[in-house]
């Protein structure tokens, strides 16, 4: 019997064998599509088709242009027939020929219409309108030749407009039933209500001018005019109509706003400032409605911002003509302060945020206006640096514009100005992303007004001096107690103590009391900012000029005064290690030393002390362990103290100035070669040893005793012996090539006796013999100098 498998084990075999029949019949089908594949015949590729050309435009384009090059011929022909011709023939056939072709004209278009001609029942109905205007003229010339003609053209304008319009309407206008579609018939032209509205906008104008009105009558006949087009251009459905009074309302709006402007600017009476003020006020109503119906926001918030603009300027413009002129800007200011109660209202967003925009604008040009008072009175005081101690001025005005500077006119208000901003941004502004730099920039312009009141309110010279004292106390005042950094706070009271300083150069006293004063303020709010530290010594270096110079001391006593400075900043530096203040600290350090460097130059022996003590304080710098490089300044400070000390004791000798430069660099060589011992001998020791051995050896070249040649002859054959024994290719070198030099140096005078003794043949003969030695020993020549050189280079 056969031996039958479990069912378990005879599923997984079915289905083994299932899944290598279906590998197979795929592995077959894919060969299958191949073979028909490749009997298939080859299919030839498709030829390139010919390149069609095409047209340059397109024919309702075609159509328009000689539409429009037709009704503009016989435009033109109609105006050479009535200006040429007309006299030609008598008042009936003149009558009937232009009132047959204008009615032919103008009635053509029903008939074009029907037919779906509207192109050119557009370019006829554009002829039958031209005629109209020439029926008018030539009514004017036959019937009414003696009336004023801007007045004539001012009513048969308004006409035109009226009857332009209608015939609109009647062919087929936008007002039908709602979902009624438009039947051949009914077909509007698109010509007749825009050109209609464009003859709009003569009418009053025209009227004003004939009529000899005043600027004001013609002002308000634009702003008229501008507000039909504004009523139009809002309610109208028709675009290329709502086109035409969109243009009509901004530009008549825009010019009529500057003419009323213009006139509110230039009145001198009540009367006329309120009849402008009236204009002005219209023009901000046009554009207020106009925001309020406008559906693009954006477009609505600049129109409000400009009716607020207009707004401001008519209600500014009322006081100005009875208050003096430096109470202008503050007219104005107040008059936008008020605009900005709109906000509050329930006025719609792009009008809220147009008028706050509007009267963002005043406010910011009333600040530019109050910019030069404070600029004179910040860069003013400088002056007195080259006028110190030369007398206290009179006021707190004549302190700040000496030396000619003119004090701008009408700057009095300027201080009220600023605070009003100021209070605007404080309280305005409410909302979290903009409430920071509202409260900055108001403490700014606090800042600038307290600055400016003094020499605005034209006070005495010392109680002007306490307003930027104050102003600076509480600035500092409020760094100090606040408990996140305030840059800007700070950078306001450090302008104002450069402002200060300078003011108070102008007397001895005062001088003294202002800088020990800064410098005791910002040293006690030193741990609040980087800068302060810098300030107090900065603060303290310019009083230990002024001590000095009030004590009478010479500037080269009085650099010893300024070296406090450098002192106390490595101090500073050295306890606040983790600082952000460290550096700027040491740099002001660096700056005081060089001023004290620089008053002591009249004296050479203060200023080798001079120099000797800021090597000190230096090297003191150098002892921290991330100041090392300091190191370096030390020395150098160190050998010129020692030069200028040798100069003043008139040492001439040239190995005085070059030895305290050699053994400190020997020595910074020996202590850099134990710490790495694979540091060359020339890194170590080669810049010390020349400094000494080269301008010795000059020296000795040119001295004509014994003493200096054989010292150095000592000293080089010293340091040879000293390099051949630790086998230092540096003092070998140097010591054996200068001593080399020297013993040539002392031979010279007997070489050249001996050569003034000897036949002149001897010299040749010798050079020859020379020759021939070293020809016959070239090749042990060559290995005796490979071989010196492999001995010099396994030195170190």
């Amino acid at each position: 019997m056969t031996h039958l498998p479990p069912p378990a084990e005879e599923l997984r075999l079915l289905d083994t064998e299932l899944r290598q029949l279906d590998a197979r019949r795929a592995l077959l089908l894919a060969r299958r599509a191949w073979l028909i594949t490749a009997l298939r015949p080859p299919v030839a590729p498709p030829l390139p088709l010919p390149p069609v050309r095409r047209s340059e435009t397109t024919a309702p384009r075609v159509q328009n242009v000689l539409l429009v090059l037709g009704g503009t011929l016989l435009t033109v022909a109609a105006i050479a027939f009535t200006l040429v011709s007309w006299g030609r023939m008598g008042i009936a056939g003149r009558a009937l020929v232009l009132g047959a072709v204008t009615l032919a004209a103008l009635g053509s278009p029903v008939l074009l219409l029907r037919h779906r001609l509207r192109s050119t029942a557009e370019a006829v109905a554009g002829l039958g309108l031209a005629l109209t205007v020439l029926d008018v003229y030539a009514l004017h010339e036959v019937a009414f030749p003696d009336t004023n003609g801007l007045g004539y053209a001012a009513v048969a304008s308004a006409l035109l407009a009226a009857l332009w319009a209608a015939y609109g309407l009647a062919l087929g206008g936008p007002r039908r039933p709602a979902g009624e579609p438009a039947t051949p018939a009914r077909l509007p032209l698109r010509l007749p209500l825009p050109t209609a509205m464009a003859a709009a906008q003569l009418p009053l104008i025209l009227w004003a001018a004939a009529a000899d009105a005043g600027a004001p009558a013609m002002t308000a006949a634009l702003l008229v005019t501008a507000a039909l087009d504004t009523a139009v251009a809002l309610r109208v459905p028709v675009r290329s109509v709502c086109l035409v009074a969109a243009v009509g309302a901004y530009g008549l709006g825009g010019w009529g706003s500057f003419a009323a402007g213009w006139l509110t600017w230039t009145a001198t009476g009540p009367s006329a400032v309120a009849r402008a003020a009236a204009l002005l006020l219209f023009a901000a109503a046009i554009a207020l409605a106009a925001a309020w119906r406008l559906p693009d926001t954006n477009v609505a918030t600049w129109v409000a911002s400009a009716g607020g603009l207009l707004t401001v300027a008519a209600l500014g413009g009322v006081p100005r003509s009875s208050l003096p002129g430096e109470w202008t800007v503050p007219g104005y200011l107040v008059c936008a302060v008020a605009l900005l109660a709109a906000v509050r209202t329930r006025l719609p967003e792009p009008m809220r945020r147009g008028l706050a925009l509007g009267a963002a604008s005043v406010q910011a040009v009333a600040v530019v206006w109050a910019l030069p008072p404070v600029a004179v009175v910040l860069l003013g005081p400088a002056a007195w640096m080259g006028r110190i101690w030369t007398g206290a001025p009179s006021t707190a005005r004549e302190a700040v514009t000496t030396d000619g500077v003119p004090w701008p006119p009408y700057a009095a208000t300027a201080p009220l100005v600023l605070v009003v901003v100021a209070t605007v941004l404080a309280v305005a502004v409410r909302g979290t992303q903009w409430r920071p730099r509202a409260t900055i920039g108001a403490s700014a312009l606090v800042w600038a007004a307290a600055l400016v009141l003094p020499a605005a309110l034209d006070i005495p010279y010392w109680a002007g001096m306490s307003a930027p004292g104050l102003t600076i106390v509480a600035a500092l005042a409020y760094v100090a107690r606040s408990a996140e950094p305030r840059p800007v706070l700070f950078l306001l009271a450090l302008v104002s103590s450069v402002s200060l300083a300078c003011l108070s150069l102008a007397t001895e006293g005062t001088t003294l009391g202002v800088l020990a004063a800064l410098t005791v303020l910002f040293a006690a709010v030193s741990g609040r900012s980087r800068l302060a530290p810098v300030a107090a010594l900065t603060y303290a270096t310019a009083l230990a000029c002024a001590v000095g110079a009030s004590l009478g001391w010479p500037s080269q006593y009085i650099a010893l005064l300024v070296l406090l400075v450098p002192v106390v900043a490595a101090l500073l530096a050295a306890r606040l290690a983790d600082s952000p203040a460290r550096v700027p600290l040491e740099v002001t350090g660096a700056v005081a030393g060089l001023l004290a460097v620089g008053l002591a130059v009249p004296d050479p022996p203060m200023l080798a002390l001079v120099l000797a003590l800021c090597a000190v304080i230096a090297a003191g710098t150098a002892a921290r362990e991330d100041r090392r490089p300091a190191g370096y300044v030390a020395t150098a400070l160190f050998v010129l103290a020692a030069w200028v000390r040798l100069a003043c004791w008139g040492v001439g000798s040239v190995e005085a100035y070059t030895l305290p430069v050699t053994v400190p660099a020997l020595l910074v060589g020996a202590v850099a070669r134990r710490k790495d011992p694979l540091t060359s001998s020339w890194t170590a020791y080669g810049a010390g040893l020349s400094v000494t051995l080269v301008p010795s050896l000059l020296t000795a070249w040119i001295d004509p005793d014994w003493p200096r040649p054989l010292l150095l002859g000592v000293a080089a054959l010293t340091v040879t012996l000293v390099g051949a024994r630790h086998r230092l290719r540096a003092p070998l070198v140097l010591g054996g090539g200068v001593l080399a030099l020297d013993a040539l140096h002392e031979l010279a005078p007997y070489l050249v006796q001996m050569a003034g003794a000897l036949p002149r043949w001897v010299p040749p003969a010798l050079a020859g013999l020379v020759l021939l030695a070293l020809g016959a020993t070239y090749e042990q020549r060559i290995r005796d100098a490979r071989r010196v050189r492999e001995v010099l280079g396994r030195m170190s």
